[in-house]
């Protein structure tokens, strides 16, 4: 008699993941992991009741719009160090 073999919580979200935001198939993601096909479909179904998927999207989405500022920033910030690198300069020439 063969044992059931128990998978954890983050095992099965990680497979989920993988189908969802990968866009792999079912069946590839299956293989790679040893398990059946229809046991991600049900671990799938599960999340987006629980409402897991839709959480572990929108963090997604805020850690991206935070790196989308974080990245503006940095751009604007070297800018105006370039700016100040140049004044430096001339004001360097002007008072020699």
């Amino acid at each position: 008699m063969d044992a059931r073999r128990v998978f954890s919580r983050e095992f099965k979200l990680a497979a989920v993941k993988k189908v969802t935001e990968q866009g792999l198939s079912y069946a590839a993601v299956a293989r790679d992991l040893g398990v059946r096909d229809n046991l991600i479909r049900n671990w799938k179904k599960k999340f987006e009741q629980d409402g897991t998927l839709k959480a572990e999207s929108s963090d997604d989405q805020s850690v991206e719009a935070e790196l989308k500022r974080l990245r503006e920033e940095n751009r604007q910030l070297k800018m105006e160090r370039d700016i100040l690198k140049k004044a430096t300069a001339f004001f360097a020439k002007e008072s020699h």
